[in-house]
């Protein structure tokens, strides 16, 4: 049974990720507020990330920074602070995390960390200047951290297309939203968040021990296909 640190874990796809992983693993949970399900295997510690000291923990096998935000409108309206507030809760929540659990992620078996970006990062999308500059911040990241820890630990990210979360929904509010989120990728439909911490698992397992420094689109066709 491995241990994984679950930052954000919570709400939404970070929710589904400890939902998933305590089927058989410990989960350590760091998030302002508690997830709903009780388990054996689970501890939580409330933190706000981005305020907050982390707490201590010895050993890990995994990390998973499952923090970010959606934050949607025409240039014009953003200012700067809306792109820092983005890049905090995406690139330094992530970097402040890897720094503080590093050593301990070193101390277990076949590490891995996993990171979040979006579609929006490589498909222009009006209206996601900030959220798209963040997350192309943490592919950066993914990508020379890689590089540097490749002897002591794997690390990769997932970027979903839009996922039934409560983070998206003002872009599900409708069922004619809905068809319309649809109708915009080929394979006509949206993720859910099992979907997604399913391939969270992937990551953090053995049969992906080869893989490292990677963004996987979870894209529903959107980014890889026109049709």
């Amino acid at each position: 049974m491995k241990t994984f640190i679950v930052i954000g874990g919570s709400r939404g796809i970070g929710n589904a990720v400890v939902e998933l992983l305590l089927k058989h693993h410990k989960v350590i949970n760091i998030s302002r507020t508690q997830p709903e399900q009780s388990h054996s295997n689970l501890t939580h510690f409330e933190c706000d990330i981005l305020n907050q000291e982390l707490p201590d923990i010895d050993v890990a096998d995994g990390l998973v920074y499952c923090p970010g935000s959606i934050n949607l409108k025409p240039i014009n309206r953003f200012n700067l602070d809306d792109f820092r507030e983005d890049y905090e809760i995406n690139v330094i929540g992530a970097v402040k995390a890897i720094q503080k659990y590093l050593d301990c992620l070193k101390k277990g078996s076949q590490p891995s960390i996993v990171l979040f970006s979006t579609v929006a990062a490589k498909l222009g999308m009006p209206f996601h200047s900030s959220i798209a500059a963040a997350k192309s911040g943490v592919e950066g990241l993914v990508k020379s951290l890689g590089a540097e820890l490749a002897t002591t630990l794997r690390i990769n990210a997932i970027a979903p297309t839009v996922t039934n979360t409560d983070l998206a929904s003002k872009l599900l509010r409708s069922d004619k939203m809905i068809e319309n989120i649809k109708e915009r990728h080929p394979m006509k439909k949206f993720l859910q968040p099992k979907e997604v911490a399913e391939m969270v698992d992937f990551l953090l397992s053995k049969k992906s021990n080869a893989i490292s420094g990677q963004v996987f689109e979870m894209d529903c066709g959107i980014v890889s296909f026109k049709l």
